[in-house]
């Protein structure tokens, strides 16, 4: 049976948690877009020791569990004389981990672009830049729309794994409320119902963004 007095009792402390997630997220969002976009350009510049580079960044990063690199970020840059706060660490974790899956998203898309119209565009005279940024950026960033909405949805669940180093997101705001309440349900069902309702909002934004890039 579902005590909905609780579920109320609830809601602020989960509203708070649901907000710092979101901050978390757009860090890791930001900073992963960054430096995916950043490796996806070493890599189009042909140097052979950029795509060493790029192919070692990528296959670490995505090869390895997110939890092991938040640990290793955690505990392991103070031995380096680097001690970062719990969301600092979790809002880096995030943006290298997640820009590995946005440079292999980048390079996807922009291989997707025809490549008669990039020897269009040099028959015309244009050069390389001109080129990258009025014929290949415009339309591989709006292919890219649902897949960088997709990976913020799995940085934003990424994320709960947060709690293992004390940062006060939801997943464990809800844990600290079955350690402390001795109830399971209801914290639970609105951990559930956040997530839902933040993963509904990203893929949203995603939509209007793709209609509003699309005009």
């Amino acid at each position: 049976m579902i005590d909905f007095s609780l579920l109320g009792e609830l809601l602020p402390a989960f509203g708070a948690a649901a907000w710092r997630t979101v901050m978390l997220t757009l860090t890791g969002l930001a900073g992963g877009l960054v430096v995916g976009f950043c490796f996806h350009a070493l890599r189009e510049t042909g140097w052979r020791a950029a795509a060493w580079l790029y192919w070692g960044y990528t296959g670490i990063w995505r090869g390895v569990p997110f939890l092991i690199h938040l640990f290793i970020v955690y505990f392991g840059l103070p031995n380096a004389g680097i001690s970062l706060d719990p969301f600092a660490a979790a809002g880096l974790t995030l943006a290298v981990y997640g820009g590995a899956y946005f440079a292999e998203i980048f390079r996807a898309c922009w291989q997707s672009i025809p490549r008669g119209q990039i020897e269009a565009g040099r028959c015309m005279g244009l050069s390389s830049r001109q080129i990258f940024t009025t014929i290949e950026c415009p339309q591989a960033l709006r292919a890219s729309l649902p897949l960088i909405a997709s990976q913020t949805i799995l940085l934003m669940k990424e994320s709960a794994l947060a709690s293992v180093i004390t940062y006060p997101e939801l997943t464990m705001t809800a844990g600290k409320v079955v350690s402390e309440q001795f109830v399971y349900v209801e914290p639970y069902l609105l951990l559930a119902l956040s997530y839902w309702g933040l993963s509904l909002l990203i893929n949203r934004a995603a939509r209007a963004l793709r209609t509003r890039s699309a005009l």
